[in-house]
């Protein structure tokens, strides 16, 4: 899309920085970058969904890359799945990693609590690849009850902002967090994060630490495609290397 280039490497920090990957740019960056690992998704505007089956392919198939982990979520909105977005989030689980993908991100809700049949369905369907909770965990009312419960079920970690909009405003609750999973689940400080943010988040104690880094592209619709998508002067995200770089930066040097 636009030429890459970076600055020399540094020395890989213990802090896994994540980085969410919607376009074949972002694979690119993350490939030059030396990412420790990338959420692979769609349409992160809408919060994130399942990317394609050929896009999977691409980002495993991209030179460098690091380990790829899909989102698997069928569709904005809510946390709580029927019967059939179930199935289809199974399915979507055997598909990717048949594909090639190294884990999976999921979440689910039931009742104000951890859907705990779909998780361990997903455990089962995913076998040894490495599940991820997102931030449908934000959504709970008992955030710690939460931590148990994934932790027994064996799931590998939890990407959340400790129920806040952004990271920033819950760091105490983050630590908290972090405390209560006493090693048996990482917790993945997301939503919101900056450059700035990087030395506090990593007082929290956190192991790793998850950015989309985007930027806006201008790119204006000449007919309306919905909703979210209105005719007029608009753009559409992608991600950027600088910002990457300096958040990969940030937490290379806090150490």
């Amino acid at each position: 899309m636009f030429p890459i280039t970076l600055p020399e490497e540094a020395a890989l920090s213990p802090v896994a920085f994540e980085l969410a990957v919607q376009d074949t740019h972002g694979l690119e960056v993350a490939a030059r970058l030396g990412a420790d690992r990338i959420e692979l998704c769609s349409a992160l505007a809408l919060g994130g969904v399942t990317p394609s089956l050929a896009f999977v392919e691409a980002a495993v198939a991209t030179p460098g890359i690091p380990p790829v982990h899909v989102l698997v979520r069928p569709r904005p909105g809510g946390f709580t799945y029927d019967p059939a977005e179930t199935a289809t989030i199974l399915q979507d689980v055997r598909h990717v990693l048949r594909t090639g993908a190294t884990g999976v991100v999921i979440g689910g809700v039931r009742d104000a609590t951890v859907d705990t049949d779909l998780v361990k369905r997903v455990l089962d369907a995913a076998g040894d690849a490495p599940v991820t909770f997102h931030r449908a965990f934000d959504s709970l009312p008992d955030p710690v009850a939460a931590v148990e419960t994934l932790a027994a079920l064996g799931v590998r970690r939890i990407l959340t902002s400790a129920g806040a909009t952004s990271v920033a405003d819950a760091l105490p609750a983050l630590a908290a967090l972090v405390t209560t999973a006493a090693g048996r689940i990482d917790i993945m400080a997301g939503g919101g994060v900056t450059v700035d943010l990087i030395p506090a988040l990593l007082r929290t104690g956190v192991p790793a630490i998850h950015a989309s880094a985007k930027c806006l592209i201008p790119d204006d619709l000449t007919i309306g495609l919905g909703t979210s998508s209105p005719a007029g002067p608009g753009g559409r995200e992608t991600t950027d290397l600088g910002l990457a770089t300096a958040l990969l930066a940030a937490i290379r040097a806090a150490h």
